[in-house]
């Protein structure tokens, strides 16, 4: 837009015409200002006004033509040493470069000799070097800019693997800001040179959780692409209760590819504020199958724990997703959690007078300050073995065996104890029932040898299996040794039986003992249905193939005859095996597939709810839900890891500033 502006004189005669009165004006302004006047003055043409108020833009007819050198411009004498100045002072600032007009031998020698008249002197070889000296430092100053951007992607990256350690130990999003101060500080000391560069690392409350956000949908992102692989996956799902009352849905994935390669990861935490009925929980869990993009018919096994909510088979979880599955021409396998089975299997033993006391009396010491830290000095004065007695915590699968085994270690400082407060336990001085409490004892801590060998992550569900079945054989076994008064497996009661005065009642103990099996056979009996199944995972070259499914016998055949797979059988092992199997022999490879990914137990979600109380604690109890699942599945990756290098390439980095 062409600004037009007017002489003095001009704008003095039409401000005459407005106002004979107004000042004269000595400076230049634009027209537009003076408008009013302008339409005062007779005939004035519409264009001529709207020009005046909104200038002209010349209309060029064609595109300027290209430039073809420096056109020369004449300049007044009194003025051409201004304009020398002012290209010096751009020449000497870097702002400008000077350059040849058009690259001729003149021009070229005129320049040399008259800008670099240093290196006229040079030998050839002196020139060579002084040309890669230019050339090193022209790319120190490209350079220049990549190295600022490589700081910045460190400063981002630093941040992003601390924020990753912050999710992983359950801390606080304001512990980078103590992280950031302690990083200062011992850098103020051991690097003072390199201070800034840890300053530019930011650590502020909204960036670690804005980190911990974009790390779990990494993570997210992984699994939804490695999920188009899995061949078979199975699910395992579990219900628990946040620090604020609001239930948390676990949902764990177990997914096996063509190459047997086994991932187990969190599919996704479902916050649920209203009911948890089985249609809610179906609902959940129906969501997260369909974010992940997964296939219902490749849904081989669902592992839950005992809530009716879970395991009805009409209204409940499994019901809906056998059904579910169904549809897809495919049948589901649904298993109630191994370990809260074996858990549940002890309680039919009927001690709960054993349990009373010794709960009754560990609160009594532990729940008042004072007697806990006199019954500690007493332990200490009589040299006890132990230091102190536990909680009986419901909970957790091994709490009722440490309790038992420490109560009974130190049956005699206990006594002397309460007797000091006048709490005698009438009890410890009744022989039957101390014999109950030996048996309680041994038999629990068996129960936790089998408990601690049915936990951990990527067990197969045929080991698991085979755990329960040892067990149950043991449990045969140790009823015909207790009913013949053998009592070397039960170290505590053989103590016991060597110190009374009474018939140790190996009779009794034998009938629990026969009750505990027949209890470990009901609630076992699921695996009898799929004996073969396992049996033919376990160890192929061992089924009967008349009793095989018919599209697996010819090549369970072919199998059974291959001695160069048999060896290797041999060799690696039932756990190893599968990925040995050929291409030609598809039901088996799958079938194996189908096995593997099957999940025993909910471990892996009891396991993640112990780390959401460490999470979200009492002063964390306004953690959102969104963060929450954020941390979780950050913390729980395992078979995943946050690419925190493809993260940075697709931000734009930002260094932060001193603090």
């Amino acid at each position: 837009m062409l600004d037009v502006r007017s002489s003095p004189a001009m704008i003095q005669d039409a401000e005459r015409l407005a106002s004979p009165q107004l000042e004269e004006v000595s400076t230049l302004i634009p027209l537009s200002e003076k408008l009013a006047a302008w339409k005062l003055l007779p005939g004035i043409s519409p264009w001529v006004e709207r020009t005046i108020a909104k200038g002209y833009r010349i209309q060029f007819a064609y595109r300027p033509p290209r430039f073809n050198g420096v056109v020369s411009t004449s300049v007044q004498p009194e003025r051409a040493h201004l304009l020398t100045q002012e290209l010096q002072a751009l020449l000497d600032k870097g702002a400008i470069e000077q350059s040849l007009a058009v690259f001729k031998e003149y021009n070229l020698r005129r320049h040399f000799e008259t800008k670099h008249d240093q290196y006229g002197s040079m030998d050839m070889d002196m020139r060579q070097r002084k040309v890669k000296e230019l050339k090193h430092k022209l790319q120190q100053q490209q350079h220049m800019f990549t190295r600022m951007n490589s700081q910045s992607e460190g400063a981002v990256k630093a941040s992003f693997i601390i924020a990753e350690e912050i999710a992983r130990a359950c801390k606080p999003f304001t512990e980078g800001e103590f992280i950031k101060v302690c990083m200062d500080k011992v850098c103020g000391v051991v690097c003072p040179d390199k201070k800034q560069a840890f300053a530019n690392i930011s650590l502020s409350r909204n960036t670690v959780a804005s980190r911990v956000d974009e790390l779990a949908s990494d993570t997210q992102a992984q699994l939804k692409e490695k999920a188009k692989d899995f061949v078979a996956y199975s699910l395992a799902v579990d219900e628990s209760t946040d620090k604020t009352d609001t239930a948390q849905l676990s949902v764990y994935i177990r997914g096996v590819d063509a190459q047997f390669s086994v991932t187990e990861e969190l599919l996704d935490i479902r916050a649920m504020h209203g009911t948890t009925s089985g249609q809610d929980i179906f609902s959940q869990v129906e969501q997260c199958v369909t974010d992940a993009e997964l296939q219902w018919n490749k849904l081989v096994g669902l592992t839950t724990d005992g809530a009716p909510a879970m395991c009805g088979e009409y209204r409940g979880l499994v019901g809906l997703v056998r059904e579910k599955v169904r549809h897809t021409g495919e049948n589901l396998t649904a298993y109630h959690c191994i370990i809260h089975q074996e858990a549940l299997c002890g309680k039919v033993l009927d001690m709960g007078h054993v349990m009373t006391v010794v709960n009754k009396t560990v609160n009594f010491i532990r729940s008042r300050g004072l007697n806990h830290r006199q019954f500690r000095a007493l332990l200490e004065e009589e040299h006890c073995v132990h230091e102190d007695v536990p909680y009986h915590t419901e909970v957790r699968w091994l709490s009722r065996g440490k309790v038992l085994r420490r109560f009974f270690d130190t049956r005699t400082e206990i006594a002397h104890f309460m007797e000091s407060k006048q709490k005698s336990i009438p009890e410890l001085e009744n022989e039957k029932w101390l014999s109950d409490l030996a048996f309680l004892c041994d038999i629990t801590e068996h129960l936790n040898d089998l408990n601690v060998k049915l936990q951990g992550r990527k067990q197969l569900i045929t080991q698991m299996r085979d755990s329960v079945n040892a067990f149950q054989i043991k449990l045969r076994l140790w009823e015909g040794q207790m009913r013949q008064a053998n009592l070397s497996h039960f170290p505590v009661c053989q103590s016991v039986s060597d110190t009374v005065n009474i018939k140790f009642p190996t009779e009794l103990y034998a009938d629990k003992l026969n009750t505990l099996k027949a209890e470990f056979s009901r609630r076992f009996s699921d695996f009898e249905s799929q004996k073969f199944n396992f049996d033919l995972s376990a160890n192929p070259f061992a089924v009967d193939v008349d009793t095989a499914p018919e599209h697996l016998q010819l090549e369970l055949i072919e199998l059974q005859c291959n001695t160069h797979l048999k060896a290797q059988y041999q060799s690696v092992g039932a756990a190893e095996f599968a990925p040995l199997l050929p291409e030609s022999m598809p039901h088996l490879r799958l079938h194996a597939a189908r096995i593997m990914s099957m999940f025993g137990s909910t471990y892996s979600c009891e396991q993640m709810f112990s780390i959401m109380k460490l999470t979200k604690t009492s002063h964390r109890s306004r953690l959102t839900d969104k963060h929450l699942v954020s941390v979780l599945k950050v913390a729980m990756a395992k078979d995943i890891n946050p690419r925190i290098d493809k993260i940075i390439s697709n931000k734009r980095c930002r260094v932060s500033g001193k603090s």
